[in-house]
């Protein structure tokens, strides 16, 4: 085992890594921290190097492009076959007590053939770590081991309190009645922003650009009464068994009678556009909160969304609407970020 103090693993999606790089660089020093970023092409992680400052809060205000990022305490090589867990077992007994136990990999198809090696690894050291007073209820950390391989890899360790997926990666099903897979996209969107079950204080929505139906049918399945706007048609289905309205309209000219609670977004468009249309919907008051995507430039991906949320955000100052702007790249989006803009607390 070899020491990693003061280095961070943030997980992305492959290809992001240089986004990411970017990213940790700008908000670490906006923190205090300074270091550097060590990248691979395609790796489908970073390890950010801290030289001085403290990049704790990130853990808790998250990073777009960063699936996760936790503190590595140290680095693994070479694990015998016939016994990893004796080789790790000293830095666990070092770190331990866990609530919970993350056996991770990189989002790569060469890592994904990983999976069935980890179940099997679980099932021999989750018993051991229970037994031994390692894994218990009431810790405060969480345990990630992150293997490049089935021999190599690193030790880390996050706080409960932060809610975070198991390999950064939050894996949902679709379910046959739903109109598209875009459905996907939003559960996980709201489950990253606002948690599981039916949001607090949205009761109606305005779902622009909606056919075929995804996002209408996630919204119209908590109960959520949706106006869907596009001059496509809607899946039947939800007009007939949810609470939904189909409206023939152009999602940029479309206005509502009455303010909702929410307004979401999900067309194909300049992101530029895009972000003009829902500061405008929050400006004048027709939505109190907003959940839409920005598709990226295939360059600066990371400068380009920065500049579009800080455009964001001086815009709603200027007319004095005051907002928590909520940004990051899903394991359901692709060339694409997913924001959430809440004005209601402010």
């Amino acid at each position: 085992m070899s020491s990693s103090e003061e280095v961070f693993l943030a997980l992305c999606r492959p290809g992001f890594e240089s986004d990411l790089a970017a990213e940790l660089t700008d908000r670490c020093a906006e923190l205090g921290a300074s270091g550097y970023p060590q990248t691979t092409d395609d790796s489908g992680y970073v390890l950010w190097n801290n030289l001085q400052g403290d990049p704790d809060a990130l853990l808790e205000t998250g990073l777009i492009f960063g699936r996760s990022f936790y503190p590595l305490t140290a680095a693994f090589e070479d694990l015998p076959e016939q016994d990893r867990i004796g080789a790790l077992w000293p830095e666990l007994e070092r770190q331990g007590p866990f609530a919970e136990l993350f056996l991770e990999h990189a989002d790569t198809n060469a890592s994904r053939e990983l999976a069935r090696f980890l179940r099997g690894f679980r099932k021999a050291l989750e018993p051991r770590l229970r037994k031994a007073g390692l894994l218990r209820d009431r810790a405060d950390r969480r345990l990630h081991l992150f293997f490049e391989d089935s021999r190599n890899g690193r030790v880390g360790v996050s706080p409960l309190a932060v809610p975070l997926p198991e390999g950064g990666l939050t894996r949902l099903r679709l379910a046959p009645e739903a109109p598209s897979r875009s459905a996907l996209k939003l559960e996980e969107a709201m489950l990253r922003f606002l948690g599981r079950g039916k949001p607090p204080g949205l009761h109606t929505a305005v779902d622009l650009g909606a056919a075929p139906g995804g996002w209408s049918w996630q919204l119209a399945r908590l109960g959520i009464k949706v106006t869907g706007v596009d001059h496509g048609r809607l899946d039947p289905r939800l007009l007939d068994e949810y609470p939904v309205r189909h409206v023939s309209g152009d999602a940029f000219t479309w206005r509502p009678e009455r303010p909702v609670d929410l307004v979401v977004c999900d067309v194909v468009d300049k992101p530029a556009r895009t972000l003009a249309l829902m500061q405008k919907w929050l400006e004048q008051g027709w939505a109190r909160t907003a959940l839409f995507n920005l598709k990226l430039p295939m360059a600066r991906r990371y400068r380009e969304s920065r500049a579009l949320l800080e455009r964001l955000g001086d815009g709603l100052e200027r007319r004095q609407v005051g907002a928590m702007i909520q940004a990051a790249h899903l394991y359901h989006d692709r060339e694409e970020i997913t924001v959430w803009v809440d004005t209601r607390a402010h």
